[in-house]
């Protein structure tokens, strides 16, 4: 790389050091930098960048209608997500930029972005399982290794202690796990089994999933990470895509019964033992399904006229088709919960994200996302007291 931009990456690394080593306590500093895991409802654009036909992308009008300048971004949204206004809540402008849109182009920019402000690895149609939706998006195993990547770049730049105590003060946040309902709730329909043998894949499933959610923390651990925002899966059969397989446009109830097994299976195993062999870590689980359910039960309550149709798509419900230029646009995107057949409105994310970070103690356990955010590990306290990491 050329002398300049060594020089400009060596200015911005002793930035970053000052700054982990002055924000200590927690406190009202922000967090040094974001770290973002999981599906279409946190990805800002990184299947903008993967290959084929069958990807799903939100590259295209009128998606990003109300985004800065109206431009489509890659969001699922009308304009920002959820990923976005937890980070804006957490201090940062919006969500770090898509790894994909970074890592072909430079090292020494995938650098500056890690130490600054974070990345966000999180792609579409992605699963906890990495059968979900195979070939057409980033599984979360992918998006660790990714991660991998770029942490060896920064220890190369600045150091291991300094990266490990840069990401033991930053917030690693992941919400996934939709997907993997929607596909085993499917599976189930087409195949019509009894209620028992429904009940028996579930349960392993449930074990799939966490055993694979334990993988993910536990890796991420191993690489620094010591602060967990998790997004829990959301009431899947509430949104406009499922309920347009209904007659009657009801919600699925199957597949929300499925959703609320897996939040509950995820909470156990983070009270139940994972926190445990994670010394030193913290976690915040949010409560998606609760909170859309309790707005969806009072939507005008919220500033809602519509909690079943989506604003941009097509047929019934506007869920029977993608959101593309020449789809229905509702007149009013403030006032719909969700934006297409399976995502929330940007509006709806602004109120999930507050929610999470400083919102009533229900829609959070065991803290809030902002307590979280503003904790001081027990990691960090010792990097500040013996000035090493010990593994």
């Amino acid at each position: 790389m050329g002398f300049l931009r060594v020089l400009l990456l060596c200015l911005l690394v002793i930035c970053v050091q000052v700054l982990v080593v002055g924000t200590g306590g927690g406190g009202a500093h922000r967090p040094p930098a974001m770290y973002v895991f999981g599906s279409s409802v946190l990805d800002v654009g990184n299947n903008n960048y993967l290959p084929g036909p069958a990807v799903g992308r939100a590259n295209r009008r009128f998606n990003g209608i109300d985004f800065p300048a109206s431009i489509p971004t890659g969001r699922f949204s009308n304009g920002y997500n959820i990923a976005d206004y937890v980070a804006k809540n957490m201090g940062f402008a919006c969500s770090p930029p898509a790894y994909l849109s970074l890592a072909p182009n430079s090292s020494v920019a995938l650098v500056q972005t890690a130490l600054s402000s974070g990345i966000n690895y999180a792609s579409g149609g992605a699963g906890i399982l990495d059968s979900t939706n195979a070939g057409n998006t980033i599984p979360l195993s992918k998006q660790v290794q990714y991660f991998n990547a770029t942490r060896t770049k920064m220890v190369a730049a600045m150091g291991p202690h300094a990266a490990t105590t840069l990401l033991s003060k930053s917030v690693f946040l992941i919400g996934i796990g939709n997907n993997d309902m929607f596909a085993s709730a499917l599976a189930e329909r087409a195949q019509n089994k009894s209620a028992a043998d429904q009940e028996k894949d579930a349960a392993a499933l449930y074990a799939d999933l966490t055993s694979n959610y334990t993988a993910t923390m536990t890796e991420l651990y191993a690489m620094g990470a010591r602060k967990f925002a998790l997004i829990g899966v959301g009431l899947q059969g509430c949104v406009p895509g499922a309920r347009a397989l209904s007659p009657a446009g009801a919600c699925w109830a199957g597949l929300n019964e499925l959703s609320a097994g897996f939040n509950a299976a995820l909470r156990h195993l983070l009270a139940g033992g994972l926190s445990a062999r994670l010394p030193g870590a913290a976690y915040s689980l949010g409560d998606c399904l609760g909170f859309t359910r309790d707005v969806l039960a009072h939507p005008r309550a919220s500033g809602f006229d519509d909690a079943a149709d989506a604003c941009c798509g097509g047929g019934r419900l506007s869920a029977e088709a993608e959101c593309f230029p020449d789809s229905t646009l509702c007149a009013d995107r403030d006032r719909h919960v969700f934006w297409d057949r399976a995502h929330f409105s940007q509006r709806m994310a602004f109120l999930v994200a507050r929610a999470f970070y400083d919102g009533p103690a229900k829609y959070t356990t065991p803290i809030s996302f902002k307590q979280l955010a503003q904790s001081s590990s027990e990691m960090e306290n010792q990097c500040n007291e013996n000035g090493k990491f010990f593994f």
